[in-house]
């Protein structure tokens, strides 16, 4: 089976469930939004959370789908930077437990980055990422004979905010013959720095995956005519809907695949399970709608729980219903 590396932020999430968005509006953070807090603030939403309930889980998107791999059985590692910490240890164990190879980089100086994760009623979500050693990743920390031992390289879009990491890392890719593929960040990420997405679309990426959100503000189209200009640089083009389903675009065909039915309370990890089923079935030789309802079982059982863990017995039961496909 190929070797799938998988590069992004290594964040633990920390969720709380709103029953409304008053919090959002005393904080200042856009609802539906990723935003960049600062040690002030992250201490101001520390004494806003003690009184309420929160799960504590690892995260990270990309990591997030090299664990739904791990757990699947296919052969990934992770490359992210942690601190020299209890967070960072649990992270790198929440890696190892499920057999993706902890390729972390650990910082000496820096704590670990958290993300807090304000849920919504309804299921949607805004973060509140206190980066800290997680966008301390460099592209000197980069290996070139790590990618030799790959077949796919799954790249983390908010690591466009480094322009130099994430072009290294897909130039190491493409000289180590693999293939790239890259989930896209949260739309604003794509609107501030647009023309550095584009660039590196057009001349890297083979596999794109995009919400909606995500490919109208690449493309400046709705999903279906998004999907299809996508086509024109990438090999597959994903464009995941939610509970409408996701778009599978070639150069040749574009089918959608319908949403498996789900009870939504927290949409955290949806996309990247998606991505990380969707792959899964790549490198088992499925047809592409095949992967893309892979992702869709999985998708639909991550949004049913808060956070991003689910059970053995919830992975036993997915691997049942994949072999169904």
């Amino acid at each position: 089976m190929d070797k799938i590396l998988g590069i992004g932020n290594a964040l633990t999430d920390v969720s709380v469930i709103l029953r409304n968005d008053d919090i959002l509006t005393e904080l200042g953070l856009p609802k539906g939004g990723m935003v960049h807090i600062d040690d002030e603030l992250f201490g101001k939403i520390q004494l806003m959370l003690e009184h309420h309930h929160v799960i504590i889980t690892p995260g990270g998107s990309i990591a997030n789908s090299c664990r739904a791999m791990g757990h699947l059985g296919v052969p990934t590692g992770f490359i992210g930077k942690v601190g020299h910490d209890k967070i960072g240890q649990l992270y790198a164990k929440s890696l190892t437990d499920v057999g993706v190879e902890n390729l972390l980089v650990v910082s000496p100086n820096l704590s670990s980055g958290v993300c807090t994760s304000f849920i919504s009623q309804g299921g949607e979500r805004t973060f509140a990422d206190h980066m800290e050693a997680s966008i301390d990743l460099w592209a000197e920390d980069l290996n070139p004979d790590i990618f030799k031992q790959y077949k796919y390289l799954l790249l983390e879009g908010y690591l466009v905010q480094n322009h130099k990491l994430i072009e290294q890392a897909a130039k190491m890719a493409k000289e180590a013959g693999m293939k790239v593929a890259m989930d896209l960040a949260s739309y604003n990420i794509i609107l501030e720095d647009h023309n550095f997405c584009t660039y590196l679309v057009e001349n890297y990426i083979d596999i794109i995956f995009a919400n909606e959100e995500e490919a109208k503000a690449l493309t400046g189209l709705e999903p279906y005519d998004a999907a299809r200009e996508l086509t024109q640089c990438c090999d597959i083009a994903i464009v995941k809907m939610g509970a409408k389903g996701s778009i599978i675009a070639t150069k040749e065909e574009l089918s959608e695949i319908h949403a498996q039915k789900a009870n939504c309370v927290d949409s955290t990890g949806a996309g990247d399970y998606f991505a990380g089923g969707f792959l899964y079935g790549l490198v088992n030789n499925h047809n592409l709608n095949q992967c893309a309802e892979i992702g869709s079982i999985i998708a639909a059982e991550v949004v049913q729980v808060v956070g991003t863990e689910l059970s053995r017995e919830k992975w036993i039961d997915i691997k049942h219903k994949i072999v169904e496909i």
